[in-house]
């Protein structure tokens, strides 16, 4: 039973860790250089290793079970928890967005639409914007009626995305180009920060993990440690692969590239696969954001269905008016370099305040010295500012 708790732990964080986000990695390390990129995904990696580690322990030192925002109240008070609760929603609001952007994208590249305009009322239309909408309304009406098994699908879509993974890496080993992968670029040190901390999110699933613990709450640091090195280890992997082999024609959505290299098959079993991966993202997300406004804030099913899916798709349209260019890759970009930034700073704040005002003792200790803190602090915060800064094009 000890082994099937820790594996189900494990098994939880790696499932809301990696998600379709990792389409997107590639390309920001191809457009740091790769070398640069890397050295963003080991930092970010250790980072959020350690905001995990601080969130179990301060699950651990709290009595009863919560979830971020209620821990967030205990050790913050209000303004922490609406902080946190902003973090998560628009979080959220982000990964909804692109993939409203990334699947008319696939779906333009599947048919071969790059380039065909609609007219429609004197107005023109690419035909991504015509695949986004088609996707809308039907991940949108599923939500709406509320599938259940949407949810079920998490653990099934994590394991199809490591073999896939696996299977294009090995795929591609022949055909690496060391020259791919040899550049560095220091003036891009923070490109792909956003991307990769959106595709290292998972905090969220640590409250899960302790209650999937009850019977060995020692296993959850050992858990949390599998859990992140998983992730990290594929993202390495398929980096590695699809930008040395793509080079500098690494798309926004990886698999894209990669079914160019690699034939006719790779290109409709990667972009199906692309397609699959974020719409069942989407129904799981938008599922239980509808559910959080229905159950949590006591809004009726009907306005919760809004603020779930008409509240993103509006942000679809902000961004298809104001945002030039890579709007994939930049609302990736600013959705992991705001909310997963904040959430970062109020995790650390919150295990200072949990290590002095909390219920019990933790079965783990992390000796985390305020040097540490403070210097996870100042990576979030200059994240922050070059995501802000970069988003207003003043760099």
């Amino acid at each position: 039973m000890e082994k099937e708790g820790f594996y189900r732990a494990v098994t939880t964080l790696v499932g809301t860790i990696i998600g379709a986000g990792i389409l997107a990695i590639p390309y920001a390390i191809m457009k740091a250089g790769f070398l640069t990129g890397l050295l963003n995904l080991v930092v970010l990696s250790a980072a959020s290793f350690l905001i995990y580690l601080f969130t179990g322990e301060i699950v651990l030192r709290t009595e009863g079970n919560h979830q971020l925002p209620g821990y967030a109240e205990k050790y913050l008070g209000k303004v922490g928890s609406m902080l946190m609760a902003f973090a998560m929603i628009f979080g959220i609001y982000g990964a909804l967005v692109s993939y409203i952007i990334g699947v008319g994208r696939t779906f333009t590249e599947l048919f071969g639409m790059q380039d065909v305009l609609l007219n429609f009322l004197g107005f023109s239309f690419q035909f991504n914007f015509i695949f986004s909408i088609l996707f809308f309304i039907f991940v949108s009406f599923v939500v709406y009626i509320g599938l259940k098994m949407v949810g079920k699908s998490e653990l099934i879509m994590s394991s199809l995305i490591i073999i896939a993974l696996l299977s294009v890496s090995l795929l591609s080993l022949p055909r690496l180009e060391i020259s791919n992968l040899m550049s560095f670029n220091f003036s891009r040190i923070l490109t792909p920060y956003g991307v990769i901390l959106f595709a290292l999110s998972g905090a969220v699933a640590v409250p899960e993990m302790k209650e999937q613990l009850q019977k060995n709450r020692k296993l959850l640091k050992k858990a949390i440690l599998a859990g992140v090195l998983i992730p990290v280890i594929l993202y390495f992997l398929f980096s590695l692969s699809v930008v040395g082999a793509c080079g500098s024609g690494t798309t926004e959505i990886a698999t894209i590239c990669l079914g160019q290299k690699f034939g006719t098959v790779v290109f409709l079993l990667g972009n199906l696969f692309a397609i699959f991966a974020m719409s069942t993202s989407f129904m799981s997300l938008g599922l239980g954001l509808k559910e959080m406004y229905h159950y949590d804030y006591k809004k009726n099913e009907n306005l919760s269905w809004v603020y779930a899916c008409l509240v993103p798709f509006l942000f679809y349209f902000l961004i298809l008016f104001f945002v030039q260019g890579e709007i994939f890759f930049k609302t990736i970009a600013i959705s992991g370099g705001i909310t997963m930034t904040l959430e970062g700073i109020l995790i650390v704040l919150m295990h200072n305040r949990a290590k002095k005002y909390g219920d019990r003792k933790p079965e783990y200790r992390i000796r985390a010295s305020k040097i540490i803190s403070a210097i996870l602090i100042l990576i979030f915060l200059l994240g922050l500012l070059y995501t802000l800064l970069e988003f207003a094009g003043v760099i």
